[in-house]
């Protein structure tokens, strides 16, 4: 699944210090290999370069 810019996921990276929580990707990033990586900001901050694999996507209860 590849994501937009404005869609809102939850980060599963155990290095970071934003693990586990939702942010908003602001940014889609191609690389030359073919693949994207995105930028997602959160309340207190953003993170870069971040893979698709370590993203889930935040279901909509509307």
């Amino acid at each position: 699944m590849s994501f937009e810019e404005d869609d809102s996921v939850i980060l599963h990276d155990e290095h970071s210090e934003y693990d586990g929580q939702e942010g908003q990707i602001t940014q889609v990033m191609d690389t030359m290999f073919g693949d994207s990586t995105y930028t997602v900001s959160f309340e207190d901050g953003q993170e870069t370069g971040i893979p698709e694999d370590a993203l889930e996507a935040v279901e909509d209860d509307e």
